[in-house]
């Protein structure tokens, strides 16, 4: 074993100790529980190595060593794969998930699955209006002047808005506008829809231009007001065991996840699939001293939103990717055929 692969395990066992019992970690515990197969003092020597090269730090002199956000990021980074969770946290996520009946209730069940394995606060976002695709269109007589209009995305979330018309229309004429619709516009993105339903127009017979005119606008409104993204959040109350782990206080994370802007901020800012966001890594004061473990879910193979968990640096992040990168793959089979 070469001189820099024996530093890359010695950090990790200084990893796994520190996080697991959140105590520095020596030269001697690590001869002791580790084979290294080589002598104290080359291990002490590594341990320096590491401490100048910024991956661990000593927090006071007569301590052992504890691993900095640089460390927690080298570690991470020289994972092979995001490890499967063992059978039984795949059958508590089944046990969870199972029988959900909307959307909501997916979201719901799947962000209190994530806190429960993880004891970390977790979140789940909303598939967003923006990125999913349609599924199916509904255009329902609401008597004079109205029509209702009801959205359905691939995704099962249902948007429904209420059209108020110049004048009457036939309802076999909506009747037979909305099978237009839906031939036309299932699957595509409703983010894409402007230019399909402009063209629908145009061939249309004119008594049916001001219904496509209003479903445009309602759609186009819909998106608008759909561009602030939605977050469900639990487990906030698994942070507090760990208000250790802040140096400064714990109060701006549980902030951040109250007030929601900065973790979505983050969130959109991270990369696809399973993403770590380490401390001083986060562009954010208030989650300077968190980490952040998300992975992207896709509905009909297209990524819509993030699941994601948040708790201190000193966190279990094999562990951690692995829940999070199960949930997302669980909503994405859920969503993507209901």
């Amino acid at each position: 074993m070469g001189t820099k692969d024996r530093r890359t395990r010695v950090l990790k066992a200084i990893v796994r100790d520190y996080v697991s019992a959140r105590e520095p970690v020596g030269s001697r515990s690590l001869v002791e529980r580790y084979d290294l197969g080589v002598s104290p003092a080359t291990i002490r020597n590594d341990m320096a190595a590491l401490e100048e090269a910024g991956l661990i730090h000593q927090p006071h002199t007569s301590a052992g060593r504890i691993p900095t956000d640089q460390g927690y990021r080298h570690f991470v980074d020289s994972l092979d794969a995001v490890k499967p969770l063992s059978a039984a946290e795949r059958r508590a996520i089944e046990r969870v998930l199972s029988g959900a009946v909307d959307l909501d209730d997916v979201i719901a069940r799947a962000v209190r699955a994530l806190a429960q394995i993880t004891q970390q606060a977790a979140v789940v976002q909303y598939p967003s209006l923006q990125r999913v695709s349609l599924r199916h269109i509904e255009l329902i007589p609401s008597g004079a002047g109205r029509v209702i209009l009801v959205i359905i995305t691939e995704a099962g979330r249902v948007e429904q808005r209420t059209l108020a018309l110049a004048r009457d229309v036939d309802a076999e004429d909506l009747a037979s506008l909305g099978r237009c619709l839906n031939a036309e516009l299932t699957g595509l993105r409703l983010a894409d829809l402007a230019l399909p339903l402009a063209s629908l127009a145009e061939a249309a017979p004119a008594r049916l231009h001001e219904v496509l005119d209003v479903v445009g606008t309602a759609i186009t409104e819909a998106l608008r007001a759909d561009a602030e993204e939605r977050l469900v959040m639990a487990g906030a109350a698994h942070l507090s065991p760990h208000s250790g782990d802040f140096a400064r206080s714990i109060s701006p994370v549980l902030d951040a996840l109250e007030e929601q802007v900065v973790l979505l901020r983050l969130l959109a800012a991270m990369q696809d699939g399973v993403s770590v966001s380490i401390g001083e890594e986060n562009p954010y004061e208030e989650l300077s001293e968190a980490s952040v473990v998300s992975s992207t879910y896709d509905v009909a193979e297209q990524s819509v939103a993030r699941v994601g968990v948040i708790g201190p640096t000193r966190m279990d992040y094999p562990g951690t990717m692995a829940a999070v990168y199960a949930i997302s793959r669980y909503l994405s089979d859920i969503l993507s055929n209901r």
